[in-house]
C-alpha cells in the first residue's frame, strides 16, 4: 500500500468513526475499488471487480460510507445509482452521462469554465441569498460506443 493509500484509509477510518462506524474489511474494499477506478462504478460493476463481497453488504457498507462522507452517489441516466469517492478526496470534476446504456465518466473542465461557473454562482448567490457550497456539471449524451 502506498501513501496515498494509507492518508486515503486514515481519512475514510476518521470520517466513518466520527459517524460512530468502523471502518470493516468490506468497507476498505470498497474504498479501495473505488480508489482505483477512473469513473463511478454501479453496485454490479464493484461486484465484478470483487466477487468476495456479499451484495447485501456492498449496498448497506455503500450507504454507510455515503452517510460517512467517504463516497458519493452519482446517478446515471440509466436509473443506477453509481457511487465514487467523495470530492473532496479524489479531487473536484464534473461527469458525462450516457442517456443511451446510463454510463458514467468522469471529466474535468477546463479552468476558463471552472472560473465562468464559479463566477455564475456568485452571482446567483447574491441575487437570491442561498448559500452556495459546491457545483457539478452533468453532461447528457451519447459515450463513444453508443455513438457508432
Amino acid at each position: 500500500m502506498d501513501v496515498v493509500d494509507s492518508e486515503l484509509h486514515l481519512v475514510a477510518a476518521g470520517r466513518l468513526r466520527t459517524a460512530g462506524q468502523r471502518f470493516t474489511a468490506n468497507r476498505r474494499a470498497l474504498v479501495d475499488v473505488l480508489a482505483d477506478t477512473p469513473r463511478p462504478l454501479a453496485v454490479h460493476d464493484i461486484l465484478s471487480i470483487r466477487a468476495d463481497l456479499p451484495q447485501s453488504s456492498a449496498y448497506r457498507n455503500l450507504m454507510v460510507l455515503e452517510h460517512a462522507g467517504v463516497v458519493r452517489r452519482v446517478s446515471g441516466a440509466d436509473g443506477f445509482a453509481r457511487f465514487e469517492l467523495a470530492e473532496d478526496l479524489m479531487g473536484h470534476h464534473h461527469h458525462l452521462v450516457c442517456s443511451s446504456c446510463g454510463s458514467v465518466q468522469d471529466f474535468d473542465a477546463p479552468p476558463q469554465l471552472e472560473r465562468a461557473v464559479a463566477r455564475t454562482a456568485e452571482r446567483v448567490a447574491v441575487e437570491t441569498g442561498f448559500g452556495i457550497r459546491d457545483h457539478h456539471l452533468q453532461l447528457t449524451g451519447l459515450c463513444a460506443a453508443c455513438s457508432r
